[in-house]
């Protein structure tokens, strides 16, 4: 992420004055820029809109909504907890914060329409059929992430292993075993975890195959990868939605399951009785 501030640097010699004032402006404010519109950058430094959308072009985004986008991946990464909340909080209408929020989600799931790879998604898929044993990882807030997709997988797959150890030497023990016709599903939004990198590595050594749900292309998982699952979650204060995130691995729990409906309904049948034995839900108690 820090490759902007580098091009920002590097090409700050060739930049006219306004464009120059524009990048002062980005380096020391960026966490405020970030949600500006281009008119509003404009404004306070001082430049016209049309200057402000042909130094994001210089930049080489196609539009300014690239920059800002590329501005916002970093103040996810960079910011601390406080920081996030003093972000957003000035994004916010506090008259009206369930709009706000129930937009930008709906605005996510949206995005993550457009940019989630269907290759990727029907690879993944097909990767997860022909495992061996299936791993699922997870830490921190995309911990209950994990836990939801291992809840249905071990439903209908034999083996799943929902990762769930606290420290790094707990991790990497949990994937001691995994071999080169397993799985590995890994869920990793900002602030990245190292130990869900660190975990990936160890995988890839062991030749398994990896899966990655994360943000974008620049994720530290996305590179370890063979199969990239991105879904759009930007802050909503200080934490980030897992909408967009939920909603895509709904999908993979539909579209892995699709076509082992006969499978899946002996299972269910079997689970049906077991619950009934012993009155699992409110509709198995007696009157």
């Amino acid at each position: 992420m820090d490759n902007l501030f580098e091009k920002i640097r590097d090409e700050y010699p060739s930049f006219s004055k306004g464009q120059k004032r524009i990048a002062d402006y980005l380096l020391e404010h960026y966490d405020k820029a970030a949600f500006m519109t281009a008119a509003k950058l404009g404004k306070v430094t001082n430049v016209s809109e049309s200057t402000v959308v042909r130094f994001a072009s210089q930049l080489g985004f196609e539009k300014y909504g690239k920059l800002q986008k590329s501005l916002q991946n970093i103040v996810r990464i960079k910011l601390t907890s406080v920081q996030r909340i003093e972000v957003t909080n000035d994004q916010l209408d506090s008259q009206n914060i369930i709009n706000n929020v129930l937009s930008r989600d709906i605005d996510m799931i949206k995005s993550t329409m457009e940019i989630v790879s269907k290759e990727d998604f029907n690879g993944a898929v097909n990767a997860i059929k022909n495992s061996k044993r299936i791993y699922i990882l997870g830490v921190r807030s995309s911990a209950p992430l994990a836990s939801f997709l291992a809840f249905y997988f071990n439903m209908i797959f034999e083996d799943v292993k929902l990762i769930a150890a606290a420290g790094s030497s707990e991790i990497l023990e949990a994937f001691y075993h995994i071999k080169p016709d397993d799985v590995c599903i890994a869920i990793s939004f900002p602030r990245y975890s190292n130990r869900t990198v660190s975990a990936l590595r160890f995988v890839a050594s062991r030749g398994a195959k990896i899966i990655t749900i994360t943000d974008n292309e620049f994720s530290p998982t996305a590179s370890l990868a063979d199969y990239k699952l991105l879904a759009r979650s930007d802050m909503a204060s200080f934490v980030d939605s897992v909408v967009a995130p939920l909603s895509l691995i709904n999908a993979l729990i539909v579209a892995s399951t699709y076509d082992i409906s006969e499978k899946a309904q002996h299972n269910f049948n079997e689970l049906e009785k077991l619950w009934q034995e012993f009155r699992v839900y409110q509709d198995n108690e007696e009157n």
